[in-house]
């Protein structure tokens, strides 16, 4: 029953807010409609507390630097750390793919917003466009938030880490700050089924700009990996199967897209 009025009251809002967010897209400036934004998440982050069931703790917010432009690499396991951590920054722009276009009335609000969308497939093309937008963010000196998996991992378990973060820090010359996260325990990826129960969402100690690749996406990886293992609560299992916990999983849509990324890469090697 939790889940079920946690789930209306999810789709209710989103609907509402994505009413107001386009209306406010028309409005000259970003202003409106980021506030607007972040009062979603927030009234958003509210049912997952209230309804849900779920003990968010935000850990770690020290090690966010003030000034100037920061790329949030984070966990991500399902809509909530989005929405978690979208609630505590008051102008985060993010890295996403493009099937978001494909919903109604969302390229217009992601435009807006100056979100970074790019081919979902991949690719050296993909990676130029992202950096290529992300310049913008960066000369606004904005946040920049990124999922370095690429998709939504099934809670205990982990994707491919993709190196376009690399890229991005090496053209931002900007820390990077792990974030670590259980939420899936109480919202496994898009699961109807909700878990009340403890959840945290912790930034880690900032990666700074100048480290070479291999060094850099191991280092990423293991700070994030270790952290949101060691996080989780293995007293109130929810959605998480202790055996998952580490283990590397690609489902069938990830394995698609890496295969067409490292096809499209092949390509233009060939050509």
């Amino acid at each position: 029953m939790r889940s079920l009025i946690f789930n209306i009251f999810s789709y209710s809002v989103t609907f509402i807010y994505v009413i107001s967010c386009l209306l406010f897209s028309f409005i000259p400036g970003r202003g409106a409609l980021m506030a607007a934004l972040r009062r979603y998440t927030k009234v958003m982050v509210w049912g997952m507390k209230h309804i849900g069931g779920m003990d968010i703790q935000v850990l770690g917010r020290e090690n966010i630097p003030q000034d100037g432009p920061v790329i949030i690499a984070a966990k991500h396991q399902s809509y909530g750390d989005g929405f978690v951590i979208f609630s505590q920054f008051k102008d985060l722009s993010f890295v996403t793919g493009d099937h978001l276009e494909k919903v109604w009335g969302l390229k217009r609000i992601l435009t807006k917003m100056n979100a970074v969308i790019i081919d979902s497939c991949g690719g050296s093309d993909s990676q130029k466009k992202m950096e290529r937008e992300a310049a913008r963010v960066k000369r606004e000196g904005r946040r920049l938030l990124i999922f370095p998996e690429g998709h939504l991992s099934q809670i205990g378990t982990h994707h491919k880490y993709r190196k376009g973060i690399w890229h991005l820090q090496q053209d931002f010359d900007c820390p990077v700050v792990p974030v670590a996260n259980t939420l899936g325990q109480r919202w496994n990826q898009t699961d109807w089924k909700k878990y009340p129960g403890k959840a945290t969402v912790e930034f880690l100690e900032p990666i700074p700009p100048g480290m070479e690749k291999d060094d850099f996406m191991n280092l990423l990886q293991d700070r994030i990996e270790s952290r949101s293992i060691a996080l989780l609560d293995l007293d109130d299992l929810g959605a998480l199967n202790p055996d998952d916990i580490g283990q590397l999983r690609e489902n069938h849509v990830a394995e698609a897209k890496r295969l067409a990324r490292e096809n499209v890469d092949a390509e233009a090697e060939a050509g």
